[in-house]
């Protein structure tokens, strides 16, 4: 679905800050008033317009708590969070000395705590203990009660935040009675910056501590825990309940079952050999031109450069590859459910290659072009997707 750009990625970076307005996210009006400044792959201009509305939004919230408007406040704080991160998606050239980002990505939490002050049921911020720190993460309660139940354990990917995930599973979670603890782990955006901690391919060690400060409380029902992992997350939640017993049921959104294949997808085969073969003098150079002539290429690389901690694109082509499913998800025992996308082009095979693999009670389901779901993580269509993957885990907890 080309969504007001011709550039793949600013198409479905738009799309997906656009998609984030069934829960508060975003406005149409200004999504559309944003990006009619930004011309086609500008990714200054991307970073400058995104960056502009969400400060002017900053300040509404400001002075609508000021006043006392608290509904106003929380409104304009979600999506000036949502916009920071936005116009900080781009800014991977060097993220370890970029200033600019790391203002950005801070108003981007500063703003969604700040909202998240003001929901209209409890939301607790959270440090998990994880073996000689903390992980960040939030419990959002769906009543005040006490009583215990389901809870839904929701984890990003490759590139997404602590604070978005509200927008991507969150808010349809609240809305149908599930508790939700949200939390980054290594590698993902505030770990990262704040730790320095890159991205480990045994999530199973990222989980267990997170599985256990849920259990730890009163209110969450310990025999309805959902695992839900977004993106290269799919992945790595598949990972984590192949090894652990605790989970009732888990959702890959999308399914990803090599993840080394996807980038590898996207660059000329003998390139993926001299990367795997480490020919780096030859690979090198080779991998700039691809990322000089793809908007996705480039983002996809430099990112993976800071997310795994390598000097070179092609050292970080080369660490993807332990992320996969070989002799692992068949050790899944908990009910699974993959979601695939029709017009994914990013992981295109991918969740049928893992429902193959699963030996457990699994479903796989498709989201279509012509239902507006088409597209990776079904961006653009969240109510749809909430709707058909909380009816099946509602069917499943025997809700």
């Amino acid at each position: 679905m080309r969504f007001l750009f011709d550039d793949t990625a600013f198409s479905f970076q738009a799309l997906r800050t656009a998609g984030h307005a069934a829960y508060g996210g975003a406005d149409l009006g200004e999504v559309l008033a944003t990006c009619r400044h930004i011309p086609d792959g500008d990714e200054e201009a991307w970073c400058g317009a995104w960056t502009a509305v969400a400060e002017r939004l900053h300040r509404i919230g400001d002075e609508a708590l000021g006043a006392g408007h608290r509904v106003s406040a929380r409104e304009a704080c979600l999506r000036a969070s949502n916009y920071y991160r936005t116009a900080d998606f781009f800014r991977v050239e060097d993220r370890e000395s970029d200033a600019e980002s790391d203002r950005l990505a801070g108003n981007s939490r500063q703003t969604f705590a700040r909202a998240a002050e003001l929901f209209d049921t409890p939301v607790l911020p959270l440090e998990i203990p994880y073996e000689d720190t903390t992980l960040p993460g939030y419990l959002f309660l769906a009543d005040g009660t006490g009583s215990p139940l389901p809870t839904v354990i929701h984890h990003g990917g490759y590139d997404s935040t602590l604070e978005e995930l509200y927008f991507m599973v969150g808010g349809g979670a609240l809305r149908r009675g599930y508790h939700v603890l949200a939390f980054e782990g290594p590698g993902q955006q505030s770990v990262r910056r704040e730790q320095g901690l890159i991205f480990r391919p045994d999530w199973e060690h990222v989980v267990a501590p997170v599985v256990d400060h849920a259990l730890s409380r009163p209110d969450v029902d310990p025999g309805k825990l959902v695992l839900f992992g977004t993106g290269f997350g799919g992945l790595l939640a598949a990972r984590a309940a192949a090894f652990e017993d605790r989970i009732a049921a888990c959702v890959l959104h999308n399914g990803i079952y090599d993840f080394c294949e996807l980038p590898l997808r996207a660059i000329p085969p003998f390139l993926g050999e001299w990367v795997t073969d480490g020919r780096d003098d030859v690979a090198g150079p080779a991998l700039a031109v691809s990322m000089a002539q793809s908007t996705r290429v480039r983002w996809f690389l430099r990112h993976g450069m800071w997310v795994f901690g390598t000097k070179t694109a092609a050292e970080a082509l080369r660490a993807c590859a332990p992320y996969n499913l070989d002799h692992v998800a068949e050790h899944i025992t908990c009910a699974t459910l993959v979601l695939d996308a029709e017009n994914d082009v990013i992981c295109c095979g991918e969740a049928q290659r893992v429902h193959d693999a699963l030996r457990c009670e699994k479903d796989l389901m498709v989201f279509t072009a012509d239902e507006g779901a088409g597209e990776h993580c079904q961006e653009g269509a969240a109510l749809r997707f909430h709707q058909r993957v909380f009816d099946w885990l509602d069917e499943r907890l025997g809700r």
